[in-house]
């Protein structure tokens, strides 16, 4: 019987892998192909990779109109990702783990790479991508292999490279909200020892919000892309690889609607007579902003890869040189009030050099020895400014003077008049140049915040097999990394109020009256109230270096047991990522009040046990894992800004059952299930929230809460105990020239709280899914013509959840995507 290590392969992708790729091995119509993989580095089975690795294959992408990795978690349930408030802001979470959305100083823990490119930022399409061969989750710490930034799980895309065959594959769409695709890839020789291939893609769309104070479209696509590709194989030992791409994105971009209201929503709708969103409808995805939002991203890039058999051993190098560009513009306030704006910028030059050698032959014991060099440089930043209605907004949230507290002399001026303009009333009769209605909360103050970083990082890194006897197979690996960052902050606050020691008002002394008078209005400083200082501290300076190095050795261990029709694995394995800067805001010096600059690395590790059972027509594998992170590196948004800290340790007990079955050869049936039970084991340095009175309660003398509070032992919000996915593909032969194709999914996941910040009552969701395509095929003409629809029963779910900006004890969240479908019509040459 031969040996089948099926180690968390997804049984989706088995069971309607696409030929292209697959090696079959038919020992009747019902059998399931094998998949090659480079999970590990080298070309391996999925029955044979020592790791737990879901593959979606080209067939699964196309039928179910995968377009983009957030559509790919319908079929990976251990896989979560959302987009949020910009084209650029993607976060992706493998078993629960997964940090770094919004924070340009906090990397993922979910590396994605591309032909073997790491990209250090993602806008998660793949429709930029020419035909892709199949998708790679690798789940837990692959620091072994893949470096620093992988500490919850990794993703690789590798597409088809260039043919010596010429050919090629062109296909359109339309459908509802005016969606229009047009992708195509062509391909062939150039001579006998060089292929090439050129694919392009145009994405249009009208958008699925609509913002009810300008009329436009909100959510929609507008990108394109374009992409070389060349293959130079000069001997059957050596071949070189080079890809250059370029793609845009121009679109308005994100949905965010109100989910609650709190008292300073309220007043923008009633005091200001401004238009806010209705809380009871979210879902009708309407969105009130005075501005629409803009979002225009860049990216371009050319990599090189070597491949060298030596004999011994397989030599590969990749080169690469990536450079992106964002730029976004929002009404961060989220309603018909000229409140505040957000105009966003970043620009990411990143280089990167691999170097990996793999033993060759089939002896017992086989080798994997490398290298990865990355250089990058980030410069990035954000302005804030107040609008036309800040200040009506500000004197309303500060309330009516109580007048009966203040001087007799001066009363008359003052009855009727906000705290604020009270404030400044006082403060004119010492300091003239303090202007009644004309100091505090103007149009144009706010703050810029900008900051460069340079990060070099390197890791040497191996894997060695050794095959013990027939039936056991033991492996190790061991890297070492290396990580250094340099970050520079230019921070200018031009808002006086945030500015104001409102415990120590110095006019105060010489009027008589007590110099924290006004203390209570510290709500209102939207800017460092918190801070003793009320301003920033740039760095590097005389107490801060503004660098971070740090270093680390990983390893794994693994036994694969072949006891015949089923087989055991168990492994142990670690993993790092390296220490992140806090380039926002809320960044403060180490003492301010406890919040830092930055947060120390973290420290992952994984136990992992597997049962793989294989049966005519399919197969069944359970994997059992209770994984942790040392100094999770939380990245809390709370409003303006994010609170990156450590939280001392987060851990997850879970297990994870893919299964595939053909009962017949026209049917494929798939599941995967997904159960996570996660943890808090020491959390004390939480961004504390409104709504949590108890742990945060409000400073009357102040009128701020505190900056922590202690979760250890809660519940970590966002993972859902029970994912779940399942589908059934049926395959017809309709003539002899015509074949049919009918599929359907449900993707499944347990309601949840979805973010720290915001309470369970107002953002707990689950998902109930159903997409499903049919279409028929032209064997003679290679011609394909499919209907599909996505969310086909409409589920509304909210993707994530935040703390309203400048609105404390409102909240607001992302609406998910609606029910969309179209018509593809497919050509292959």
């Amino acid at each position: 019987m031969r040996n089948v290590h099926l180690l968390g392969v997804s049984a989706l992708a088995l069971a309607i892998a696409a030929p292209a790729y697959a090696q079959t091995t038919q020992a009747d119509g019902n059998s399931i192909s094998e998949i090659v993989v480079t999970a590990t580095k080298r070309e391996q089975t999925l029955q044979d990779v020592p790791i737990s690795v879901a593959v979606t294959g080209q067939q699964t992408i196309e039928r179910a109109q995968v377009r983009d990795l957030i559509d790919l978690q319908s079929v990976v349930p251990s896989l979560k990702v959302q987009q949020f408030n910009a084209a650029g802001q993607t976060n992706f979470v493998i078993r629960g783990f997964g940090n770094g959305n919004g924070n340009d100083g906090i990397e993922s823990s979910v590396g994605i790479f591309i032909d073997g490119v790491y990209r250090s930022r993602s806008a998660a399409a793949l429709d930029d991508l020419p035909e892709i061969e199949r998708v790679e989750v690798l789940r837990g710490p692959q620091s072994t292999l893949f470096g620093k930034n992988v500490s919850a799980g990794a993703i690789s895309i590798v597409t088809k490279k260039p043919q010596f065959d010429f050919g090629g594959k062109v296909e359109g769409t339309y459908g509802n909200y005016n969606t229009r695709q047009i992708k195509g890839t062509i391909t062939g020789p150039l001579s006998e020892t060089l292929a090439v291939r050129l694919s392009g893609s145009l994405n249009k769309r009208d958008g699925y919000f609509t913002n009810l104070t300008t009329g436009a479209d909100v959510n929609d696509r507008d990108r394109w892309s374009i992409r070389g590709d060349m293959l130079w194989e000069p001997t059957d030992k050596t071949s070189f690889r080079v890809i250059a791409d370029y793609n845009k994105i121009n679109e308005t971009c994100c949905g965010v609607t109100s989910i609650f209201n709190g008292p300073a929503t309220l007043a923008i709708g009633g005091l200001l007579r401004k238009p806010i969103s209705d809380t009871t409808k979210i879902f009708d995805r309407d969105v009130i902003f005075n501005t629409d939002p803009e979002n225009k991203l860049s990216g371009k890039g050319v990599s090189g890869q070597l491949d060298h058999d030596l004999g011994f051993a397989k030599l590969t190098a990749i080169t690469a040189y990536r450079n992106q560009k964002n730029a976004s513009f929002q009404d961060i306030d989220f309603t018909g009030a000229d409140i505040s704006n957000n105009r966003t910028a970043n620009t990411i030059k990143t280089f990167t050099q691999e170097v990996r050698l793999a033993s060759s032959g089939d002896g017992p014991f086989n080798w994997l020895i490398g290298g990865f060099y990355q250089n990058e440089k980030l410069d990035t930043g954000r302005t804030v400014t107040y609008g036309a209605d800040i200040r009506a907004f500000a004197d309303a949230l500060s309330g009516v003077v109580n007048t009966a507290t203040l001087p007799a002399a001066i009363r008359p001026a003052l009855t009727g008049r906000s705290n604020i303009y009270t404030l400044e009333f006082l403060q004119s009769l010492v300091t003239p140049s303090i202007k009644p209605g004309l100091t505090y909360f103007q149009p144009g103050q706010g703050i810029s915040d900008y900051y460069k970083m340079k990060q070099e990082s390197y890791s040497l890194f191996s894997q060695f097999d050794y095959k013990v006897t027939e039936k056991l197979t033991l492996t190790g690996g061991l890297a070492y990394m290396n990580d250094t960052k340099k970050a520079r902050s230019n921070v200018v606050l031009n808002d006086p109020f945030s500015s104001l020691n409102l415990q120590n008002v110095p006019q105060f002394g010489a009027l008589g009256l007590p110099v924290n008078a006004f203390g209570a209005l510290g709500a209102l400083q939207f800017f460092y109230g918190n801070d003793p200082t009320h301003g920033p501290v740039n760095y590097p300076n005389a107490t801060e270096s503004g660098q971070l190095k740090g270093d680390k050795v990983t390893y794994a261990v693994r036994a694969a047991y072949d006891f015949g029709a089923i087989n055991a694995y168990a492994s142990y394995s670690t993993g790092w990522k390296a220490g992140a800067f806090n380039l926002s805001s809320d960044s403060r010096p180490p003492n301010a009040n406890g919040v830092g600059r930055t947060a120390q690395p973290e420290n992952v590790n994984v136990y992992e046990l597997g049962v793989k059972a294989s049966f005519p027509g399919g197969y069944a594998n359970i994997a059992a894992f209770k994984q942790s992170i040392k100094g999770f590196q939380s990245n809390a948004f709370t409003g303006l800004g994010y609170s990156l800290v450590n939280a001392g340790e987060e851990s997850v007990k879970g297990f994870e059952v893919d299964s595939a079955w053909r009962p017949v050869q026209w049917l494929n049936l798939a599941a995967s299930v997904t159960y996570l039970d996660p943890k808090y084991d020491s959390f004390s340095g939480a961004a504390c929230v409104a709504f949590d009175t108890v742990r945060c309660p409000v400073d009357p003398a102040t009128g701020r809460r505190p900056n922590f509070r202690n979760l250890t032992g809660d519940t970590p919000a966002g993972i859902s105990k029970w994912s779940f996915s399942t589908s059934a593909t049926i395959n017809h032969d309709i003539t002899e020239n015509w074949n049919g194709y009918a599929r359907v999914e449900y993707d499944h996941s347990s309601k949840v709280q979805l973010t720290e910040t915001v309470s369970p009552t107002l953002a707990s969701y689950g998902t109930d899914v159903v997409n499903a395509s049919l279409g028929v095929i032209n064997t003679t003409h290679q011609l394909e013509i499919g209907l599909w629809a996505r969310n086909l029963t409409n589920d509304e779910s909210l993707i994530s959840a935040f703390p309203t900006v400048a609105q404390d004890g409102s909240y607001s969240g992302y609406p998910n995507a609606p029910r969309t479908y179209g018509l593809t019509v497919r050509k292959s040459f």
